[in-house]
């Protein structure tokens, strides 16, 4: 028994000549339009317009800490910050919301108990939800 062996484009076709072209383009577009979205996204979210970091914290007595926070504000940017006071057993024992000022800023939070941290929650601003 032979086998005749026949060429495939014979048996099923020859393919489209522009199937190849259309997928590069398409393949070209979908990864200018994915590396542009990346670009802007990597650029959005790296520069926000609040930024902020407990830089030191002290206990004073057994409902209160004093926490200095720096802030980085870009002009004319009204922020919202939070601040939370977390004792031994990592509950929150405190926490406080306040208006910041570019540079270091000075708060008192009221706690419940006696805290042994402080930890930032985050400022927020308009235009940026996620807190920095």
């Amino acid at each position: 028994m032979t086998t005749d062996l026949t060429d495939l484009s014979d048996r099923y076709g020859a393919p489209a000549r522009w199937g190849r072209p259309v997928a590069i383009a398409l393949t070209v577009v979908l990864a200018v339009v994915g590396l542009t979205w990346l670009g802007w996204a990597a650029w959005f979210h790296g520069s926000p317009d609040v930024r902020s970091d407990v830089v030191t914290f002290e206990v004073t007595d057994d409902h209160e800490v004093r926490a200095r926070v720096d802030v980085e504000l870009e002009d004319g940017v009204q922020a919202s910050c939070r601040v939370r006071a977390l004792a031994e057993d990592k509950t929150a024992v405190g926490e406080l919301a306040f208006t910041p000022v570019d540079g270091v800023n000075e708060v008192v939070i009221r706690t419940e108990r006696r805290a042994t941290s402080v930890e930032k929650l985050g400022c927020t601003a308009p235009g940026q939800p996620r807190p920095r």
